[in-house]
Order: C-alpha cells, then structure tokens, then sequence
C-alpha cells in the first residue's frame, strides 16, 4: 500500500512538474522580445532572383550581416548605362532571412570608392528611422546596430539619406523576411523579384550613360520600370523556372520610390497572396497591388507546361518600360486543364484590312546611325527588345499557335524584301513558318527607316538565319513600293 501510494505521489508531483514547465514556457516566450538567442552565425545573403535557405525550425539565434554598399556602373537595357547605389552590388540588395526572436547584428560598409555617403532603413526595425539614424556611413566606414526581429512578415528595406528618393530611385533597396517561429511551409521553388522605377536624362532607349533626372522623379514620370533593376533580367538565360506539379513562392517586393505595382502573372491565378507581406492571407487571386515601400508574398502550383509572363499590369509598363519576366515550366501536358490551339479558322465580320495603329505625319529618324555592322548589331537588338520581344520572345522562338518563330525562319530567309514590308506595312492572313500555318494579325511598325534596318540586321543575324544585312537604303526601296 506504501509504494503504490509513493508512486501516485510521485506520478501527481511529474504531472505539476511537467504543467508548470510549460506554463513557465508559454510565460517565457509571451513575446519575441523574450525569446532567447542560442549561439552567433553569419547570415547568408543572396542576390536576385535567388533567397537564402529556409530557416525551418532552426533556434533564434545572434545573427551577422555584413552588406556593403557599392556605387557601380550597369546596363539599364542594350546600350543604355546608369549608375547604380547599391546594397551587396546589385538591384535589388541582397535578400536577408531571419525568424521571428533573431538579434541582428548588422554591419552596413560603405567601399572607400564611393563618392556618397548612405545608411539604410530596414521596415522590420522597431527603432528610429528604422536603423537610419545609427547607420549614416561615410566611404570608406562601417557602422554596426543591433536589433531584435519582433514582427514576422516581408519586410522593404531602403536608403534614408537625403534626398531619400534620390537614393531609392538609383536602386537602393532590398528585402528583409522574418519567418514566423517554426519556419514557413514548404515550397519546391522560392524566388525574389523587387520592381522598381527609374528616371533617366535621356528618353527610354536612348543610348549612353544616362545621369538621373530628379524632375522626372518628382513628377513620377518614369522611363523604365523593371524587376530586378534592368529590362530583361528575368527573360531568357535570367528567366525563372519550374516543372509541372511544382509549388512556387514569390517575394515580391516594390522599391518604387513612386510607383504602385499591379503583378500578375499571365496564365497564372495566385493560390495564396501573403498581403503586404503580412499575417492575412487572400485565396485564388488574379493581380495584387504591392505600395511602393511594400511587399507581397504569392504562391502558385504549376499545372501545365510553358512560358508564364510575369508583368506589372499597368500594362504599358510591362512592354514598353520593362516590367516584364518569364517563369519557364517543363513537363508533360496536361489536355484537360488546357488543350492548346483546337481549331484554327478566319472570322472576320469588319472585313479584311490590317489593323494600323494610330500615326503623324513625322517619324523621327533615329538620333545615331549605325555607322558599323556592330552597331547595327547593338542598336537593333536594343529596338528587339523594346517592339518584338513580347510576340517572338527572346531568342526569337515566337509563341506556339499566335506568334510564328524569327528563329531559323524559312519565310524569313526566303524573301527579304518581303520580311521589310511586314515590318513597314503590317501582315495579315495565313502564312506557313516551319511547316506551320499562322493566322494573326501584325500591325506596321512605328519605328524609324533606319530603325527596320538595324533590328531586321539583327534579326537577320541571330538565332541561324542567313546573315542578310539590311540597309536603309533597302527599307527606303521597300517603303516606296
């Protein structure tokens, strides 16, 4: 009777014992103020379109960032140079990811050949200015702060030096992700993509280093607005992946400094959208709005393979100033969520005239003729990228069923003069590429006589074509038949 009354003694006194441990746990970790930090490590830090490795269920630690500001020269778009402020030497800076409980010891060095001073304001900072106040770094410094990450979400983190626009606009900007204790769910695919505005001198496309315009600025005028600070950085080699079946998860952030974004991506519908990068999450969205200063977390499954285009969907923005991106997935098709092209037949109840698009009477010549076939080269694909590439894609590969290939293009090859009107005059009706038959519709051009020439040389020249080399001349003769 003794031992059996000892043991439920002692079973009774385990039983309160364990109870008040956790009790004394859930006291303990009330707030993410109280939670303890294990040990120091180094934060990984990656540039974009890449994030560092999921925090999982990893221990709040004393975590390390060492992020150097670089002034440094770049392509804004082909031919088009601008100085960029940078954190970790690229537009956007590098992604940082913590938990919820880190203490962040944060180095901020600013490279000794730097002209300016700059400090940064991270938004998931409970502290004046966000760290700006205890971060101004002059070239050549290095200035350290600490803070304890108390709010999980996707955090903007920017430049605060006067003029702050001045230095958000010249790409100082990045993201910061607080995962929540215990990590977030599992995805097979985890990207970065930051849009943002830029104002330069020059008008969009013209060519050599281009200074910042600050009344452009003000009057958010802009003349690129990209993700990941250049046109093009998410399209071919730079294009994102996936294969079918997968999950996708996108941090989505805007720098602006002025600019709402609407993203979207083509083809696409948004299983989930982390709102503002926050706790509230929206179910089966088409286009999210993400502030300028704001983030967004979306999430996606991939059901069928292709090319998805990621666009702000200010549509305007997208093809003609450079917010555009591709997700390319592989896989097997997958018919009954979508078939493709099923049938193919002409309708055309307003009759047979091309679609033109609305025109003046001038046409301004191109500002630099191509003196060189390089230049031509160089100039053409600059004129590639911003009138053809949405329709015939990067590498000239053309959308199955809509828009034929440029690429080692039989009808292309056959007939120059031919291949010069459509681009003067527009194209309509059926015509056989490859040995398949397309049927749409292709507006005339508003470019430059020289403009045709360089960008058809370019084409002429790319992707296995015959390596024609069209002049001015010839697109005059065609121009006047």
């Amino acid at each position: 009777m003794k031992s059996q009354t000892l043991l439920k003694s002692v079973s009774l006194l385990s039983l309160l014992l364990m109870f008040s441990c956790f009790k004394d746990k859930k006291t303990e970790y009330a707030s993410a103020e109280e939670i303890p930090v294990s040990r120091e490590m180094i934060a990984e830090l990656t540039a974009p379109p890449h994030v560092p490795a999921p925090v999982g269920k990893r221990k709040a630690k004393k975590l390390i960032v060492k992020m150097e500001i670089l002034e440094e020269e770049g392509e804004i778009t082909d031919g088009v140079r601008y100085v960029y402020w940078t954190f970790g030497g690229s537009v956007p800076g590098s992604f940082i990811r913590a938990r919820v409980g880190d203490e962040i010891e944060f180095h901020l060095q600013n490279h000794p050949d730097n002209k300016l001073p700059h400090n940064i304001d991270l938004h998931a900072v409970n502290g004046p200015g966000g760290g700006a106040e205890s971060s101004f770094v002059a070239p050549g410094h290095e200035k350290v702060f600490s803070f304890k990450v108390l709010n999980p979400g996707l955090y903007v983190y920017h430049c605060a030096t006067a003029p702050v626009g001045m230095h958000i606009a010249n790409g100082m900007y990045g993201l910061i992700l607080i995962e929540p204790e215990g990590g977030l769910p599992p995805v097979d695919k985890e990207y970065y993509v930051m849009q943002g505005d830029f104002y330069t001198k020059g008008a969009n496309g013209e060519r050599g280093l281009q200074p910042f315009d600050m009344q452009k600025a003000v009057d958010e005028r802009a003349d690129y607005v990209v993700f990941n600070g250049k046109v093009g950085s998410l399209t071919g080699d730079g294009a994102l992946t996936a294969k079918v079946g997968e999950t996708v998860r996108l941090f989505v952030g805007n720098g602006g400094p002025g600019l709402v974004s609407s993203f979207h991506v083509i083809g696409e519908i948004f299983d989930k959208v982390y709102v503002e990068g926050g706790d509230l999450v929206n179910t089966n969205v088409q286009t999210t709005l993400i502030p300028a200063g704001g983030a967004a977390i979306v999430e996606f499954k991939v059901e069928v393979p292709g090319t998805f285009i990621l666009v702000d969907h200010s549509i305007f923005r997208a093809f003609n100033k450079g917010a555009l991106g591709m997700l390319k997935v592989e896989g097997e098709e997958n018919k009954k969520i979508f078939s493709g092209e099923l049938m193919d037949n002409i309708y055309i109840p307003e009759g047979p005239g091309i679609q033109t698009m609305p025109t003046t009477d001038e046409i301004k010549e191109s500002d630099i003729p191509a003196k060189s076939f390089a230049e031509q080269m160089e100039f053409g694909k600059q004129i590639y990228g911003q009138t053809c590439i949405a329709c015939h894609q990067s590498e000239g590969q053309g959308i199955a069923g809509a828009f034929p290939p440029l690429a080692k293009s039989d009808y292309l090859n056959a007939d120059v003069d031919r291949a010069i009107s459509a681009v003067l005059h527009g194209l309509s009706g059926e015509i056989t590429v490859n040995g398949e038959k397309y049927n749409s519709i292709m507006t005339k051009q508003m470019i430059s006589q020289e403009e045709v020439a360089n960008v058809m040389t370019y084409v002429y020249n790319s992707w296995g074509n015959n390596k024609t080399v069209v002049t001015p001349a010839m697109v005059k003769k065609v121009s006047g038949k």
